[in-house]
């Protein structure tokens, strides 16, 4: 009697085991079946006006392999309406760190006076138009001391459809007065939930006394609310949409196996709180005008080439 139970409880453990491994199994095939379908309508969504991608600067670019698992992005924001290389609206380097998990965010000032090899002194955005994403590269490492890994360019058509994806409910920002001119809508004063096209605007508007440093501090608080919305439970459920959305608007040197691996680790909510810094550092440079350069911001570029290392090194 008692060895007969003994072989009913191992049957009966038998039988619970397969049931349990084949919901299992239905559970990944239904979760596969859903994230195909929901990347293909990210990519369905984005196919009309996505941009043509220029696999030639995807050659050009020379930048080094990443080292101690951390990476280096490039990112540059675009409305380029068809040059080959338009100034970028925004240039940012993204650390992120594989082992850690710190995320850090630098924005350079676009008005910044720097070196551009072979070309002389310029504002550094206009390296883009000189030579594309390889010459910036090259002249944030002749200026700075820092290696570029890869880069992205996010086309600001994009923007807008990216933002309603991960926060359909909107961003709340606090917005300091009313914003409206050169940026296609008007977003009057106060604390207030913005849409897509709303928050494109909120980023790029440039028409008040802190000109494009209240820009460039927008487009930072801007990227960690995104960030810290895409990581929520909810945007969870978007990744395959989100990354089907977003690869099309995106042009860069990534493979797509690696974007997917970054955008997932940072959306799973692995990855921390991005810390931020901004080049020029207060205090380190000076408003100038040049002939044939206009206003352009004279900048300290030893101090600020350390005041860099030691952020991106994590010594301050």
């Amino acid at each position: 009697m008692n060895a007969r139970s003994e072989r009913y409880k191992k049957k009966k453990k038998v039988r619970w085991g397969r049931v349990i491994f084949t919901l299992f199994l239905m559970m990944l095939l239904v979760g596969g079946i859903y994230a195909y379908a929901q990347y293909n309508k990210g990519i369905a969504e984005a196919k009309n006006e996505a941009p043509v991608k220029d696999i030639a600067a995807a050659k050009a670019f020379k930048g080094k392999q990443p080292e101690k698992g951390k990476i280096n992005i490039l990112l540059l924001g675009s409305d380029s309406r068809g040059e080959k290389h338009a100034r970028s609206d925004s240039i940012l380097i993204a650390q992120y760190d594989q082992n850690t998990h710190d995320s850090k965010l630098v924005s350079i000032m676009r008005d910044s006076y720097v070196n551009v090899p072979g070309h002389g002194k310029q504002k550094i955005n206009a390296a883009i138009a000189f030579g594309g994403p390889e010459l910036l590269r090259q002249t944030i490492k002749e200026n700075f001391d820092v290696d570029i890994n890869y880069y992205a360019i996010l086309d600001f058509k994009g923007f807008p459809k990216i933002v309603d994806t991960i926060a359909p409910d909107g961003i709340e920002v606090d917005v300091p007065h009313t914003m409206s001119k050169n940026i296609g809508v008007t977003i009057p004063k106060g604390i207030q939930k913005l849409h897509g096209k709303e928050l494109l605007g909120y980023v790029r508007y440039r028409h008040d006394s802190q000109s494009d440093f209240g820009r460039v501090g927008r487009q930072q608080e801007v990227m960690t609310k995104l960030k810290n919305e895409a990581t929520s439970l909810n945007g969870f459920l978007k990744i395959p949409e989100l990354l089907g959305l977003t690869i099309p608007y995106i042009d860069t040197n990534l493979d797509q196996n690696m974007m997917v691996s970054l955008g997932t680790d940072v959306i799973t909510g692995q990855s921390k709180d991005i810390q931020k810094f901004r080049i020029p550092e207060d205090g380190t440079f000076e408003n100038r005008q040049y002939a044939g350069k206009g206003d352009v911001l004279q900048i300290d570029i030893d101090k600020n080439k350390e005041a860099l290392k030691n952020f991106l090194d994590g010594n301050s």
